[in-house]
């Protein structure tokens, strides 16, 4: 599905845009990473472009049809978000919540279909919460109920996939397995746009990536054009090492805690080299030579 964001403006108070005139486009089966400091708009954007929030000015288009158009059954139907937080009221079973995602095509209180079953079954074990199913989504773990959400947005079968910092309650472990479930589906054919904070993650999982900064779009291209040691310390005011993995060909970003050391000046093999401005070197060069008298 085609995403098509242009000149959104949003503001949670008069005053205080959150976002400033944000133009993106997100090909069919494309993937992008929205990076950025927090506060910079990425989770806004997110629920703008899901229907969840309505822009106050500019346009969201899915497949160039307004979203403003669509019913929540429609926008339900073609686009699935997985949010950073997501309160259950109630007791559910992981398998329950799961199932959840097929009502934008069977109904709330419709019978439960072959289709649907088997839709259910199969985001379960792509989540790898098979094992979770018949437990309450009040006794696992935050990583656990993320892995949860992401097969409840599975089992929806949407065109694309909103994805608001899904690794940050995952294990190392999980966290790749979870970006390889998203590549996976991009393979297939499906949209992503997904908000991230591991910027070495977002350069291996995505397409392209998109950088925010209070509220705009920085600069949106590939991972190598856009992760640079300039782009990255001007947003996010850090010091980063970055460099190319010589065997998965892409970039990776290493935060600095300490300026890196000054390269030592050359030295020819045997010989040392002496300031010729230090007093100390001088004694030291004075006190080696041998008197005549």
């Amino acid at each position: 599905m085609h995403i098509h964001v242009e000149q959104i403006t949003f503001a949670y108070a008069p005053g205080r845009p959150a976002l400033r005139a944000v133009n993106l486009d997100v090909a069919g089966g494309e993937s992008i990473a929205l990076i950025g400091p927090n506060g910079s708009g990425k989770s806004t954007l997110l629920r703008v472009v899901s229907g969840v929030l309505s822009s106050d000015s500019g346009s969201v288009r899915l497949d160039g049809i307004p979203i403003g158009t669509l019913s929540p059954r429609q926008i339900a139907r073609r686009l699935a978000m997985v949010e950073q937080e997501r309160p259950m009221g109630f007791d559910f079973t992981v398998r329950e919540v799961v199932a959840m995602g097929r009502i934008p095509h069977a109904g709330r209180f419709a019978r439960t279909s072959r289709g649907d079953r088997h839709a259910v079954e199969r985001a379960l074990e792509l989540a790898d919460v098979r094992d979770l199913a018949d437990r309450s989504i009040r006794a696992v773990s935050g990583g656990e109920r993320q892995r949860v959400f992401l097969a409840m947005a599975l089992a929806q079968e949407p065109e694309a996939l909103l994805l608001d910092e899904p690794t940050t309650h995952l294990d190392l472990r999980h966290q790749v397995q979870f970006l390889r479930i998203v590549r996976e589906r991009v393979r297939e054919g499906m949209t992503v746009l997904v908000a991230i904070h591991d910027l070495t993650l977002a350069a291996q999982a995505t397409d392209r990536i998109a950088l925010l900064a209070e509220g705009r779009i920085v600069v949106v291209g590939s991972p190598n054009d856009v992760l640079t040691a300039s782009n990255v310390r001007r947003t996010f005011n850090v010091d980063v090492l970055i460099e190319d993995h010589p065997q998965l060909g892409t970039r990776y970003v290493l935060p600095m805690l300490r300026p890196l050391p000054s390269p030592a000046p050359y030295a020819p093999r045997g010989k040392a080299m002496h300031s010729t401005n230090s007093p100390a070197n001088e004694g030291s060069a004075d006190s080696s030579t041998t008197s005549t008298d």
